[in-house]
């Protein structure tokens, strides 16, 4: 344990003096460089300006390039060749895929995954934001709420597992979920298990992961719409419901858009979980899990993992675009 925490202290002081050194060693470089009679003062400084900010990126720069642009460069080449990554077959691994029934499988529950978790987890944060704000103890429920934040994605599945374990027909029940059945006079369930609807059992993991991430941002954004415009409405008379639906809704939208996009992301992305509380059995296996299969497990397959990944990414790029093109707009009405 201690040589954990000294290897973990070692390498975050090796690191800030890495960055000092890189920042005093490119300034002085860059300033004996200017120094030299070639140009004169503005020229110096029109060069500063278009060097300095590119030097202090270029490690930033270096880094994207070696663990992001290679590795999707060197997925997409080796998508058209065989399991050992030797032999080309041109589209034979994208022709397999939409053929495979598995995929299909994965396809339909990241669909589902898509369509549940950000609607409900953005719903569920943007409720909990407002109710707490209007009682006393609400810092106390958004402390509660956005706990599990701070529990990774295996440790919320373990916690999780306890809920719907299920210990035979005859036995005691110490998972929640069967405990509360049994105890109503019904049957406990392998709900994991269960067909279809286990996905949703799932979901129920990352819905509460994500909702303390929603409740947080929008709760945030909630500060900022206008007291005087809230009183107006009910001094004329409006609900809260209407209150809530037409003047904080629609000014707190582009908050509750970028946190729809993001936990989209995070869904499309999802492995954890899944690989932690069925490994991806009884039709629960997700883009992810599926790439992983065929990577590492019966001997690896190179081009139809890498064909997933590319299929994951591909379906990952609409949303970073839909994004980037809302932010393009928003700049342009200010």
């Amino acid at each position: 344990m201690s040589d954990s925490i000294f290897q973990t202290l070692l390498a975050v002081v090796v690191s800030i003096g890495f960055c000092l050194l890189y920042f005093a060693g490119s300034n002085f470089v860059l300033d004996r460089i200017l120094a030299l009679p070639f140009a004169s003062r503005n020229r110096r400084e029109v060069i500063r300006t278009h060097v300095q900010p590119w030097l202090f990126l270029a490690p930033a720069l270096c880094l994207l390039g070696v663990y992001l642009v290679y590795p999707l460069v060197e997925t997409f080449r080796l998508s058209f060749f065989d399991a050992v990554g030797e032999t080309f077959v041109g589209l034979a691994n994208y022709v397999w895929v939409f053929k495979d029934e598995n995929f299909f499988i994965t396809i339909r529950n990241n669909f589902l995954w898509l369509l549940v978790v950000p609607a409900i987890s953005t719903a569920l944060g943007l409720v909990v934001a407002v109710l707490a704000d209007r009682v006393w103890w609400g810092h106390v429920a958004k402390t509660l709420v956005f706990m599990p934040m701070a529990i990774s994605f295996v440790g919320a599945s373990v916690i999780w597992k306890f809920v719907y374990d299920f210990r035979g027909p005859d036995n005691e029940q110490i998972g929640i979920l069967n405990a509360i059945v049994q105890g109503m006079g019904m049957e406990p369930q392998a709900w994991v298990t269960v067909p279809f609807w286990n996905n949703f059992f799932l979901m129920a993991i990352l819905i509460w992961i994500q909702t303390g991430f929603a409740m947080v941002i929008l709760s945030a954004a909630l500060r900022g719409v206008p007291n005087d415009t809230i009183e107006a409405a009910r001094i004329d008379g409006a609900t809260e419901l209407q209150i809530f639906f037409e003047i904080m809704v629609p000014q707190v939208m582009s908050t509750i858009l970028v946190v729809w996009t993001t936990i989209t992301i995070t869904v499309l992305k999802v492995f954890d979980i899944v690989m932690a509380m069925t490994g991806g059995q009884w039709d629960t296996s997700v883009l992810a899990n599926l790439m992983y299969d065929w990577m590492f497990r019966g001997g690896g397959d190179y081009g139809r993992s890498s064909t997933l990944a590319m299929v994951l990414m591909l379906a990952v790029i609409p949303v970073m675009a839909f994004n980037i093109r809302r932010f393009r707009a928003e700049e342009a009405q200010r």
